[in-house]
């Protein structure tokens, strides 16, 4: 069945409200700023949109695309997913920052784990030479040893 002038004339009037209203952020709790919501909103089939009115489509997305590009979101649901992915970029970047640093701190506390090791081996020897040095010599030792001299 062929629509009238009168028809078409008045469906287009009715996509080209719906248009004004979600570009100006009027969103339907259950749609989006997007072709299926439009094409619900002016009461047409999304096929039809694409036979018929796809010129009326293609201005919605180039009104849209222009609104984006300026930085006026008319769907603060979208706005906000940017937000969210700004975010989530940010921590993604924090995340990797902070365990590439923990890494860099385990390998840092191992290191000094194995120093202190070493030095704790190292004092118990000294320890167990000193203990056998003491009990091998009871007279002190004297500091500097003078040899006898001999007169003539």
């Amino acid at each position: 069945m062929a629509l009238s002038q009168q028809q078409r004339d008045q469906i287009e009037r009715r996509i080209r409200a719906a248009i004004d209203r979600l570009l100006a952020g009027q969103i339907p709790p259950d749609g989006a700023c997007d072709v299926k919501t439009l094409g619900r909103e002016a009461g047409i089939s999304r096929a039809a949109h694409y036979r018929t009115w796809a010129h009326l489509k293609d201005e919605f997305e180039k009104r849209r695309a222009a609104a984006w590009a300026a930085g006026q979101q008319a769907d603060p649901r979208e706005a906000r997913i940017a937000r969210l992915r700004d975010l989530n970029q940010r921590l993604t970047g924090k995340l990797t920052r902070t365990h590439t640093e923990l890494t860099r701190l385990k390998e840092r506390h191992q290191l000094v784990l194995s120093v202190l090791a070493a030095k704790d081996d190292e004092l118990q020897r000294l320890r167990r030479e000193l203990s056998t040095f003491g009990r091998a010599s009871t007279a002190p030792v004297p500091l500097h040893s003078s040899s006898p001299t001999t007169q003539t």
